[in-house]
């Protein structure tokens, strides 16, 4: 649904009917949206419906608010790409590029989805916790933006798409397409340092769950197998994606006799 959101807004028109639209949550809204946003919506509406459906039998159902909240969070992120720096051709400051990087980065609202279903590990203090975006879930984000925008720039600018942050630092700092990509690689080492740090030794590691904080790391893993050694496998999926998939869910695992 994140992935469908981003092409919706890198692609289609009338934004703003589709962020009121996913600001109020409601089936009424439906019949206001274009031909082209009419099912994602019906679909993101249903998503959540019966997730909330499943979960109201466990008493759980406070978590999709939680999940949904992101997600409305995503959307405007999305929108200030979409409007104010691309279709209005503005290059922002790598600050503000990345101040709103780490809501479109989409990693806050995944991490909130990603305890959906925990069970009684997670409770409200938990998700109120992580609403605030926490240094080890910002971090989380920095990588995942950071790695994406310098494997995917080439050709989200060819197609059409607001600055990266490559160009947001090549503006900025006067500075070569490597130059900036050496600078950022920097920044998504320094915040891979970070996650570390509240895993292991942070005074969260001692009061969060592990395998609350492991969500975040496991997500950073991720990115680093989509986009590892500057490839974008995620938009051109590439042999070892292929490979992997295939691995993890057609090949036959041997068994030793």
């Amino acid at each position: 649904m994140t992935s469908i959101m981003d092409d919706i807004y890198d692609a289609y028109g009338t934004f703003e009917e589709l962020k009121h639209a996913i600001q109020k949550w409601d089936a009424d809204c439906i019949d206001q949206l274009s031909k082209n946003m009419k099912f994602f919506y019906k679909s993101l509406l249903d998503v959540y419906g019966e997730v909330e459906k499943a979960l109201a039998k466990e008493e759980k159902s406070y978590c999709v608010e939680y999940s949904k909240n992101t997600f409305k969070q995503l959307s405007e992120a999305y929108m200030v790409e979409a409007i104010n720096w691309f279709h209005e051709i503005c290059v922002p400051t790598m600050e503000e590029h990345m101040r709103n990087a780490i809501l479109s980065a989409g990693y806050i609202m995944l991490t909130l989805a990603s305890f959906i279903g925990m069970g009684d590990l997670v409770t409200p203090k938990i998700f109120n916790w992580a609403s605030t975006n926490p240094k080890i879930i910002a971090a989380s984000s920095i990588v995942a933006r950071l790695m994406d925008d310098i494997a995917s720039h080439k050709f989200e600018q060819e197609r059409g798409h607001c600055a990266s942050a490559v160009e947001c630092y090549m503006r900025e700092y006067g500075v070569s397409e490597q130059e900036a990509c050496i600078e950022l690689k920097k920044q998504v080492e320094n915040a891979r340092k970070d996650i570390n740090y509240e895993l292991m030794f942070s005074e969260i590691s001692k009061v969060v769950p592990m395998p609350v904080l492991m969500r975040s790391l496991n997500l950073t893993r991720v990115i680093d197998f989509i986009y590892k050694d500057g490839e974008d496998q995620y938009t051109h999926v590439g042999k070892n994606s292929k490979d992997g998939i295939a691995s993890l869910l057609i090949n036959p695992i041997p068994l030793s006799t």
